[in-house]
């Protein structure tokens, strides 16, 4: 019996499914600023954990919310190696804008 207050996995999918298009939405929309297009995968990528969590609990298996631990920790390398390499551009470009940095084109 559900209770009126009560949040189900279909507040936690449709919460989910907001964000993830908020993210795409950043993504396509600020296409100059690097630091924005980062934020809006980690973005992504935080969505997609919560849907993970949120079956995992409907189900009541813990494999869904082990699986978020390491996705949680492979995006938090990825965060320190192109915070990293996003500094090193800084210093060499002196610019973040994605239509200054032709540098990898062949």
């Amino acid at each position: 019996m559900m209770l009126a207050g009560q949040i189900t996995l279909a507040h936690f999918i449709v919460l989910g499914a907001v964000l993830f298009c908020i993210a795409v939405a950043g993504v396509f929309i600020n296409r100059k600023n690097l630091i924005v297009l980062l934020m809006a995968i980690e973005l992504m990528l935080l969505a997609v954990n919560m849907n993970f969590v949120a079956f995992s609990r409907y189900h009541g298996d813990a494999a869904g919310q082990v699986f978020v631990f390491f996705i949680l920790t492979v995006a938090a390398a990825e965060s320190a190696i192109g915070l990293a390499i996003l500094v090193a551009l800084f210093r060499n470009r002196a610019t973040i804008n994605v239509g200054e940095i032709d540098e990898l084109k062949g």
